[in-house]
């Protein structure tokens, strides 16, 4: 699940005619960054929820073989996070499935994160394991922390989210893998996913893990010079 469906108002001017995630990183669309990363790990098949300049977005995407590309429609309605998962997921089955962000995006350093995420999901413990960046790994994205890590990768939320004690905090880096279940019995439309996480969190089936190599956040149009450097750095490590 590709969450693109945004309205990419703090991307202002850039996004008063294109949907922030066809915003280009490197010559590269910021959604373009998450689905390559998908095909790497073999995923065949990627949702896509789309709203704001629904049509730029899906003639972007049309001609996308791998993964192949199937629209969740939300024009009429901005379902936020929680919702826009919750009406894709006819089309996500009842196996856990990868949630990627179109906003934000990551440079493996060896193995891809993705595969290292399945590879410590277990869903018999976790209903959500989040990929988790230090603040030494996140270019574009401030001091705040999310969530403390304990030693088997259960989360807590951090104390102070605004803190300027970075040595602890993690950050959520927009990668994630979630088991369908944990919408079960969950009412009502638009939400943000916080609730489900806070749902796994109380439950003590919230997990992270932190990522190896570097994570990007574009959220602003000056960010996206500081981003470029990073990608450009990175191309040219031995």
């Amino acid at each position: 699940m590709v969450l693109g469906a945004g309205l990419g108002k703090r991307m202002r001017p850039i996004t008063d005619t294109i949907p922030k995630p066809l915003v280009p990183i490197s010559g590269k669309p910021l959604i373009d960054w998450g689905l390559d990363c998908l095909a790497q790990v073999g995923v065949e098949r990627a949702v896509v929820n789309v709203h704001y300049l629904a049509d730029q977005l899906e003639a972007h995407l049309v001609d996308r073989k791998v993964p192949a590309i199937v629209i969740s429609d939300e024009r009429d309605v901005l379902l936020e996070s929680g919702g826009g998962i919750m009406k894709a997921l006819p089309h996500l089955g009842t196996d856990p499935f990868y949630l990627i962000n179109s906003d934000t995006f990551w440079l493996d350093k060896d193995e891809p994160n993705l595969s290292r995420l399945a590879q410590f999901f277990d869903e018999k413990s976790m209903d959500i394991l989040l990929m988790l960046a230090s603040h030494e790994q996140a270019t574009g994205h401030g001091s705040s922390s999310d969530f403390v890590v304990a030693e088997d990768g259960r989360l807590t939320r951090f104390a102070n989210r605004e803190s300027d004690d970075t040595s602890t905090g993690y950050i959520y880096a927009g990668a994630a893998i979630l088991h369908p279940r944990i919408f079960d019995g969950v009412v009502g439309d638009a939400h943000s996913l916080n609730r489900e996480f806070n749902t796994a969190n109380a439950a003590g089936r919230l997990y992270g893990l932190p990522m190896s190599g570097h994570w990007l956040t574009v959220g602003t149009p000056d960010a996206i010079a500081p981003a470029e450097a990073v990608v450009k750095a990175h191309l040219k490590r031995p």
